[in-house]
């Protein structure tokens, strides 16, 4: 037979109460420092991925208010500029086209379509181009309707008359196109009508 003695220290059973109570409480002090850990750690792992996406987005917008400055930088620049390409085409309209120049005259004004012309190249190189909408339908986006013809023959919001150009830097709008839009012309059927009339 064996000895009950052997068995009575490895038995739980066998414990007093207040050994059983420490060994339950540290049980539980060891549960609540774990959870606390856990939620800790789960709380800096969010911070820290909660960081790493607010870097990230303030590099994104960095980087693309840089790639706006380095692209836009010239606007108030070009807009005061685009008044002298202005200036000069009103000096070269205001010349009669059947008007007998002298010789220096002419020279004069072959200097200002030079002028005029290297002021276009220079701005194109600078990815702004011109908007000469003449023919074209009006949109809000781009043009400024100063008046309206009437009877015209054209479809109405045909722009018929150019008062201003207009121009565009890169993909955004420098200054809208100054314009006089057909009212009362040819009237468009609508999708699905037919003309009984013919």
């Amino acid at each position: 037979m064996t000895d009950d003695s052997e068995y009575n220290d490895v038995n739980p059973e066998n414990d007093t109460p207040e050994e059983a109570s420490t060994d339950s409480s540290a049980d539980d002090k060891q549960d609540d420092m774990l959870a606390r850990l856990v939620a800790e750690n789960t709380d800096l792992k969010d911070r820290l991925l909660r960081a790493v996406a607010e870097t990230e987005n303030l590099r994104r917008r960095t980087d693309r208010e840089k790639a706006d400055a380095a692209n836009y930088a010239i606007t108030s620049f070009a807009r005061d500029l685009l008044g002298v390409g202005d200036n000069l085409r009103r000096a070269l309209d205001s010349i009669p086209a059947d008007a007998d120049l002298g010789e220096h005259a002419r020279t004069l004004v072959d200097g200002i379509k030079m002028t005029e012309r290297d002021l276009i190249n220079m701005l194109e190189r600078h990815n702004i181009k011109r908007i000469d909408p003449m023919g074209e339908k009006f949109n809000h986006d781009r043009h400024q309707a100063l008046f309206e013809v009437p009877d015209t023959g054209e479809e109405d919001g045909t722009i018929v008359q150019v008062m201003q150009t207009g121009y565009i830097i890169k993909d955004r709008l420098l200054r809208p196109a100054m314009v006089g839009v057909a009212r009362g012309g040819k009237e468009t059927a609508p999708a699905g009508h037919v003309d009984t009339k013919a």
